[in-house]
Formats: structure tokens, sequence, C-alpha cells
């Protein structure tokens, strides 16, 4: 396996068999300011974790944190990692514990000076497991408006990772989204249980394409690649990658990493840290998430209605439901 490593702009890159111990590269860390951590099980490109390692960086570039992090660290390595970077001294951990609940909390509860945000399904843990999650149903709903009203065949593809709650609900919000202004829409679903394999996602979204759907609700990455080469439009999750497939990315509903990731900074600095779940600052009200729509694709008038619930979102005159049930296909 290959591990790597960031401090700054350098990298350090080990490569060795699953069973050898990683030494990771001890930082030399300046005396006054707050040392973090993260692990990710994806590349850092992915969606998911791209949008908190995109928070972190910055946050690194403005002094505010000394960053350093390791990507595509298999579930199996996980908690060995944790327990290294937690002997380097330092302040907080981020990282994403769905595939590893139990060992990374036994991790947690061994370093109570450290306080860890960890992405997870389960609630946090006194004294020093906060947890938190891309909680982004509100612009997918928004989303699903969109699609509702630009489908001709009435036919939606969903193409997800995992049927967890935090994919769950996304899916949920789009369909009532979309049936909210187009009660004759139908969804094809699909889960590819992996959270990086664009060719399974792609190949997925193809049947889906040759079934009768016009539009693809693209949850991971390869479904806007299959929109793009059948010729039909695609709704984005978590990034914006409208500039990857012009004209075919309807609309997508985002995630923005830096209110959540700045307040659980800002909460480790003054002390106030606290087991609690910080995935509430990725509520549009908090500025940790938005929809961002192309009027050209979908028209200016569709827009404006997604638009215009959106207000009533963040003003809390709508809410929408946050459901976590698996969804499944209906037609």
């Amino acid at each position: 396996m290959t591990d790597k490593l960031k401090l700054g702009r350098r990298a350090f890159v080990t490569t060795m068999a699953l069973a050898t111990t990683l030494a990771l590269s001890v930082p030399t860390w300046a005396q006054d300011v707050l040392k973090v951590a993260a692990i990710w099980t994806v590349p850092v490109e992915q969606q998911w974790a791209s949008r908190l390692h995109n928070a972190l960086v910055a946050a690194d570039e403005r002094g505010d944190i000394e960053y350093v992090y390791s990507e595509n660290t298999s579930n199996t390595d996980y908690e060995r990692v944790m327990r290294e970077y937690a002997e380097q001294g330092i302040g907080l951990l981020v990282g994403e514990a769905f595939g590893v609940e139990q060992p990374a909390r036994e991790v947690a509860a061994e370093y109570p000076e450290i306080k860890f945000l960890m992405g997870s399904s389960l609630p946090p843990a006194e004294p020093n497991f906060a947890t938190f999650d891309n909680f982004i149903q509100e612009p997918s709903y928004l989303t699903g408006m969109i699609a509702g009203a630009k489908t001709e065949t009435n036919m939606i593809g969903m193409v997800g990772g995992y049927a967890i709650p935090e994919v769950n609900r996304l899916m949920n919000a789009f369909m009532a989204g979309a049936l909210s202004v187009n009660p004759d829409a139908k969804f094809s679903v699909n889960f590819i249980n992996s959270w990086y394999d664009p060719p399974k996602a792609k190949e997925a979204a193809f049947a889906m394409v040759d079934a009768g759907a016009d539009i693809l609700y693209a949850e991971r990455f390869g479904v806007s690649d299959a929109a793009k080469e059948r010729g039909i439009l695609a709704i984005g999750n978590v990034i914006d990658t409208a500039a990857d497939y012009p004209g075919t990315i309807l609309a997508s509903a985002l995630w923005h990493g830096e209110p959540m990731i700045d307040q659980a900074i800002a909460d480790v600095k003054d002390g106030s840290f606290s087991a609690s779940d910080y995935g509430i600052y990725a509520f549009m009200k908090y500025g940790g998430s938005s929809m961002v729509a192309d009027a050209d694709l979908a028209g200016a008038d569709v827009v404006a209605a997604a638009e215009a619930k959106g207000a009533e979102i963040t003003a809390g005159t709508f809410e929408v439901e946050i459901d976590d049930t698996e969804p499944s296909s209906t037609m």
C-alpha cells in the first residue's frame, strides 16, 4: 500500500506491504500553533474528502493551524495510523469513521487530551469524540426540483456509493424535490458499494440510460461521465464539476467544509470543543451548503423557483425532511 503524508508543500511517500509498520515522518511543529492531522480512506480529490481537506489547507495557509494528512488509508490500517498521529502531539484529528467506528472510538478513548472530529453515522462519545456528516439534504432537494422540472421521460437514474444514512438522506431529499414539481417522476436507484469506483458507477449509469432515464443523479464519480457520453444531463453532488462536463451538469448540491472546520478549530483553541454533532454546520443557514445551477440548461424560471425555495429554507419557513431510510427504485 502507499500512504502519503503531506506537510505544507512537502510530501513524504513510503511504500510497503500491508502488514509492515508504516514509519510516519514526524513533523517539526511550531510551539504555539494548533496541530491538526487528517486521515482519509480515499484520495483527497474525492468529493467528500476534498471539502474538508481544502478547508484544512486554507486554515493552514492562514496560519491558524499546522496540517498533515494521510490519504488512501485502508480500513484495516486506519487504527494504527490514528495512533501514530496521536503520538506526534496533535491537538485535533479529523477523519472518517464510517468503516472503523469501534476502533476509532477506542483510539479516542486512549487519548483523552486529543480532540477527534470524525465523520460518523453514530452519536458523539464523551469526552472527546465529536461527529459530523455532510447534511446537504437542503440543496439536494433544490436540485431535485430542477431535475423534476427538466426530465422529459419522467425517469431519473440515481447512483450512490453505499446505502448508509449520509447517502440515503441526500437521495431521499432529491427525490422529494423532484416529486414536489413533478408527481409523475420515477427513479432508478443503484448503490455500487464503493466510495470510489468510477468505472462501476459509470456502468450502473449506462444501464439506467438504456432503461429510459434522461437525467442522472451523480452521487459518485463516474456517473457524469456516462451522462456526457450519452448526451443527457446530470445532477452533481458535494462539488461543482460543471467546468469538467460542459453542457452536462444541470445543477449541483454543494457542501462547504469551512464553517464546520473553522468552528471546530476555534472551539479547540478556546477550550469549548465537546463531544457534539458538528454536522449542523452543513446546513444552508450556516453557509455549509448551497445549490448551483446552469440557467442555460435548466431554464431561468426553473432555477428561479428553486432559488426561491432555497430562500425559504434559509429563512426557516420551509424545512427539508431528513430521511435516512434506504431509497428504492420506483421504475
